[in-house]
């Protein structure tokens, strides 16, 4: 079993509580829109990363990251990349990918939106963890943790890490 750490669009931005989540993990999966190599340094010193690059991120964070990341993890034929969509609405540069060859976890970032469901066509589970930066249109930073082992995915939380803009009050 692995406690993994999912986030997304960090836009450049990180602190102490992303951090101390991100110590409490065994892998951190990174959904694209790092902003800065400054974020990637800062987790992968803490533990084991994998990540993709974002529509925002420059040739210093795609030369270390990919586009699309497949992997298995813990028996789990895993899908990351950054404008995904979400089932029933996926990106059609990957939708005839998706449907030929689906991962059971399908993970992706860009909206700013968390949401995590089932895709009832593929069996695949599709995870957004919304965005954990201050850049965008979202109030709350959100992202997302879980256990994952072979056959299991469990102790699934979403994270609320504050408001987009300090200071902000919903009125």
């Amino acid at each position: 079993m692995k406690s993994i750490l999912l986030l997304s669009d960090t836009h450049g931005f990180m602190d102490e509580r992303i951090i101390s989540f991100a110590k409490q993990a065994d892998e951190i999966w990174h959904a694209g829109d790092w902003g800065t190599t400054e974020v990637h340094k800062a987790l992968s010193d803490i533990t084991m990363v994998r990540g993709v690059y974002g529509n925002i991120d420059g040739q210093d964070i795609r030369q270390i990251y990919p586009l699309n990341k497949r992997f298995e993890c813990q028996g789990w034929d895993v899908w990351i990349t950054h404008i995904g969509g979400y089932p029933g609405r996926y990106n059609p540069k990957i939708r005839e990918q998706i449907y030929k060859n689906p991962p059971g976890l399908f993970i992706c970032g860009h909206s700013h939106i968390l949401k995590v469901m089932r895709d009832q066509k593929t069996g695949l589970m599709h995870m957004n963890p919304g965005a954990a930066g201050r850049h965008g249109f979202h109030k709350v930073r959100t992202m997302l943790r879980f256990q994952i082992s072979p056959g299991k995915l469990d102790k699934l939380e979403a994270i609320e890490l504050g408001p987009r803009v300090e200071g902000f009050r919903e009125v």
